[in-house]
């Protein structure tokens, strides 16, 4: 049985009175442009705003960052060859410092260990180490600092000019040299600048040491006021002692810093002699050895030619992509929008360019062309069938709005055949095609990365390079340089990531059936 409901009072009610009319209110909404609407669908879709920020930061990286580093592209150094990265935030850690964890016997870990007792340049890092079981040194080994010591042969000028910028700075390039018969025998060039210490056995390799465990430097030396026209009586006290002379069997006694002949051959050490070369001789703004992301095995900067890759790349795609966006959108509008034979006939144009392989399109142009122009090869062979899928999308864009009622409306009232395609029908086509090119652009940047990878094209020449091209250098290194190929793989895979994401959000974005709808 109902039961009635007696707990409302009945001054609650009130009768409704029939001369009343109830209207709907006005709808105060503002009113939203296409492209407006579009941006408040894109932003609510979290993955495509995230991947439209990674995009710009790619982008800002490749514009900003060959401006800011002390490098070029063109920069090579062949001493200075897979130098780990080294970020200075991070020096005082054991990551990204620029240093790698080894294990070496008493011999290396000697040989590493001498280099910042002699120069204050620690290859070993902050010269600490322990001794594991088997008694063998672990240690951090510093990939800028190993270089140690180098002998080189420089000019009279050039080695007076080293002496005024180490009184002027106080800094020491110059160390005393070592005679030649000391010298270890085991390479061909009897050149190892880092043995300055005395050694024996077999190829003179084997470190000697003194009764209390330390090694016993064999500087080359001469007695003062000799008439020995072979050395130069050059003095330096920075970090050598008894350089005011010492007593050598009765003998006023110097240290030897320079063997003269044509040229002089001077023992420098290699990363002061480095910024001595940059900031007197080269002035070219460089300061000190210093790599965020490494060197290649060709001692280029691994950050510039990343930075300067990615903004060919985006640059030549975005270019390519253009070109394909309009090409593709004129062929595809006539072929949509005519239909019949005409749309027969441009359609199996495009299926007969569509059917041969880019890789053979390339290879074709590279031998009709030759090495010369290998961005016009990449071009012409993004170009010759990059269009057909931008017109094939246009095409069914074209087939699906050109009986709509607005068009055919347009249409009655006289309108000509180029202002409905381009006013009435190719607007609503737009955002698919934005679409589109928005995904085109990492396929060409992965399609060049691939054929650099292969080999297929170079253009590692001049001031030219490229994402691929590094990832293309990195492969031969990648057991004992693996970051060479990483960095720019890395860049590679945040890039085809972030531009899928964004395509996606676009799509979602641009799609006219889901305007005005609310999630």
């Amino acid at each position: 049985m109902e039961q009635k409901n007696t707990s409302i009072p009945k001054e609650k009610f009130r009768f409704v009175d029939g001369r009343e009319r109830l209207h709907d209110s006005k709808l105060e909404t503002k009113p939203h442009s296409y492209f407006y609407d579009a941006f408040l669908r894109f932003c609510k879709n979290k993955g495509s705003v995230v991947g439209a920020v990674v995009i710009i930061f790619l982008i800002l990286f490749a514009i900003i960052v060959p401006f800011c580093t002390q490098y070029t592209v063109n920069y090579k150094d062949t001493y200075y060859r897979t130098m780990l990265p080294r970020a200075k935030l991070f020096e005082n850690t054991n990551f990204w410092d620029g240093c790698e964890a080894v294990t070496h016997g008493k011999h290396d870990f000697t040989y590493y260990y001498a280099m910042g007792e002699e120069t204050g340049h620690n290859a070993v890092k902050n010269q600490d180490y322990t001794i594991n079981e088997e008694g063998q040194y672990c240690y951090r080994l510093d990939s800028v600092h190993k270089i140690g010591m180098k002998y080189i042969n420089v000019s009279y000028e050039e080695y007076r000019a080293i002496q005024e910028y180490q009184d002027e700075n106080e800094v020491q390039v110059i160390y005393p040299t070592v005679r030649k018969r000391n010298r270890p025998q085991f390479l061909p060039d009897n050149n190892d600048a880092n043995y300055y210490f005395k050694t024996t056995g077999t190829g003179k390799t084997s470190i000697v040491y003194d009764e209390d465990g330390n090694i016993i430097p064999v500087y080359d030396s001469y007695i003062a006021d000799s008439p020995d026209t072979t050395v130069d009586e050059y003095t330096s006290k920075m970090r050598i002692e008894g350089e005011d002379g010492f007593d050598d069997g009765g003998y006023n006694t110097y240290y030897t810093y320079a063997i003269l002949s044509s040229t002089v051959e001077i023992r420098v050490n290699y990363y002061e002699y480095y910024i001595f070369q940059h900031k007197c001789i080269l002035k070219d703004g460089i300061t000190e050895p210093y790599f965020v992301f490494g060197t290649t095995q060709n001692g280029q900067d691994i950050l510039t030619c990343l930075a300067s890759g990615a903004r060919f790349s985006f640059i030549f795609a975005i270019v390519v992509a253009a070109v394909n966006l309009i090409f593709g959108a004129i062929y595809g509008a006539i072929e949509g929008y005519y239909g019949g034979k005409t749309d027969l006939i441009m359609e199996r144009v495009s299926d007969i360019l569509a059917a041969v392989p880019s890789m053979i399109v390339i290879t074709l142009l590279k031998l009709h062309m030759g090495g010369s122009s290998h961005i016009l090869v990449l071009f012409l062979a993004f170009f010759m069938t990059g269009w057909i899928g931008m017109a094939s999308t246009t095409r069914m864009q074209f087939y699906r709005y050109k009986n709509q009622e607005y068009v055919l409306a347009a249409r009655t009232l006289g309108a000509k055949d180029r202002r409905i395609i381009w006013k009435h029908i190719f607007p609503n086509a737009l955002g698919t095609l934005v679409t589109s090119c928005a995904l085109v652009i990492p396929s060409m940047i992965f399609s060049e990365a691939n054929l650099s990878y292969l080999g297929i094209i170079n253009l590692s020449s001049g001031n030219i390079t490229s994402v691929g091209t590094l990832i293309s250098q990195g492969q031969a290194s990648l057991t004992t340089a693996p970051f060479i190929a990483l960095i720019p793989s890395v860049f590679l895979i945040l890039l085809m990531l972030s531009f899928n994401l964004f395509g996606n959000g676009l799509r979602d974005a641009f799609n006219p059936s889901l305007r005005g709808s609310e999630d």
